[in-house]
């Protein structure tokens, strides 16, 4: 039986994020060591900092990133996308070209007998009034024509200007530390969600750029991925048991 993988929030390309071309060599050296035990990989969001995919263009670089998952997809690894907050705006690029499956909403999912609900979290409990209004404008259809009618050499640049702005205005470029099981919102909606279904096993976000793990009841944990900026978090499940690592170079992952 091979592993289960999830990871998220990569924020490749980020003008906020020194040394990004180290960054994204660190993250294609773990998918490389992985794929040899790999059936699945679930990327839970915001891998990119900003993406924008016009019918006939698609923005600048990733090309070791995306030429490892086209890699881990030809050997028949099933790689899932979950859009996030900084990569929503996609078409059917990652699809067609890399084979992933794409996922715009969040999934309950049975993986290896045991039930998953896996999302990028940002929608996901979050009451701030601002940020929701902000989300729904994000996924308006209107506001996405709009923007297509932009230049790429203007957006994809207005883009990513915005996302580092984002960073930036945080203490040090992080998000908060834990706030307490009693005011993360992933893990107040888990245990909302929980109420009407029970037989959950494991809730996983993204989004935190913290690392989490937390049982809401005797059989049911949350775990918050962390992120690939500095924490170089993710989740391994073999079928039996669900581990949170940190990938360190020069060890091996199984």
């Amino acid at each position: 039986m091979k592993n289960v993988y999830f990871l998220s929030d990569a924020h490749l390309g980020s003008l906020a994020t020194r040394h990004h071309r180290t960054q994204e060599r660190r993250l294609v050296r773990f998918l490389d060591e992985i794929k040899d035990h790999c059936s699945a990989l679930y990327l839970l969001g915001d891998m990119f900092d900003f993406w924008y995919e016009y019918k006939y263009c698609v923005p600048k670089g990733y090309t070791r990133f995306l030429g490892k998952i086209s890699e881990l997809t030809d050997r028949g690894v099933e790689v899932h996308y979950f859009t996030g907050n900084h990569d929503l705006w996609l078409t059917d690029y990652f699809e067609k070209e890399c084979g992933m499956i794409v996922h715009r909403e969040a999934l309950t999912t049975e993986i290896y007998g045991k039930l998953f609900y896996l999302s990028h979290g940002d929608g996901d409990g979050n009451r701030d009034r601002r940020y929701r209004m902000l989300r729904a404008m994000f996924h308006s259809s209107v506001c996405r024509t709009l923007f297509s009618a932009l230049h790429p050499r203007w957006a994809i640049w207005f883009g990513l200007q915005w996302a580092r702005h984002s960073r930036l205005k945080r203490v040090d470029g992080k998000e908060p530390p834990f706030m307490g099981e009693d005011k993360e919102p992933q893990i107040i909606f888990a245990r909302q969600y929980l109420k009407t279904h029970p037989d959950i096993n494991y809730f996983i976000f993204g989004h935190r750029h913290i690392e989490a793990d937390v049982h809401i009841s005797d059989h049911t944990r949350v775990i918050l991925l962390g992120e690939w900026i500095s924490l170089f978090t993710y989740a391994t499940f073999d079928g039996e048991h669900l581990f949170v690592e940190d990938y360190i170079e020069g060890e091996t992952h199984p």
